[in-house]
């Protein structure tokens, strides 16, 4: 079974990912504290191929890294790859994104997020990218999820991502489709030849 080193510190995105993960003949263990990556693409996928290439080499491991962030029409795609950088905790960021909103008709948003798999050279093996269109809501709605999901509307779906079960969230979010797509695709992996 085929160890990836998951290019984050966060126990938590470990557990998200095992969990998309878990059809798969696969093991994942969270990086070393030491290694420690500067997300300095232009773009979700520049980073995530950044941060799997780079622990990958560091380990001379199989590694895999995510992406992703909130990009909003009105806001020229801001915050974008700053999401998480946009404030300091997840209520700061919102209530800065809807200030920002104040005012704005035209509410269209998207989730994006790029996965990507590294082999222990640092070569990328595989990358997938997953969107997910809604809208800014007015306030936020809803006590499930976390970061901007209590404000983000899907139209189809009547409910923000913080009114829906995991499972709900998971089947149409940026991130299980990226996931999807990655799943998809694992069977052309060669772990052994590295």
């Amino acid at each position: 079974m085929p160890t990836l080193i998951v290019a984050t510190g966060n126990p938590g995105k470990l557990a998200e990912m095992q969990a998309y993960l878990d059809r798969l003949d696969c093991q994942l263990a969270l990086k070393p504290p030491e290694i420690e990556v500067e997300e300095t693409g232009s773009t979700f996928h520049e980073n995530a191929c950044l941060k799997a290439s780079q622990v990958a080499k560091a380990l001379n491991q199989w590694a895999i890294a995510d992406d992703s962030g909130l990009a909003v029409d009105a806001l020229d795609g801001a915050p974008g790859l700053y999401s998480a950088r946009y404030g300091n905790t997840d209520g700061e960021r919102i209530t800065k994104l809807l200030q920002a909103m104040e005012g704005v008709t035209q509410r269209q948003a998207q989730f994006i997020c790029v996965v990507a798999i590294a082999a222990p050279d640092g070569s990328i093996q595989l990358s997938s990218e997953g969107i997910c269109p809604g809208e800014i809501t007015h306030s936020p709605r809803g006590d499930h999820g976390f970061g901007y999901d209590p404000i983000f509307w899907l139209p189809r779906h009547k409910k923000t991502f913080a009114e829906m079960t995991k499972a709900e969230k998971r089947q149409v979010s940026h991130r299980g489709q990226a996931f999807d797509k990655l799943i998809r695709r694992w069977s052309g992996l060669e772990f052994d030849s590295f």
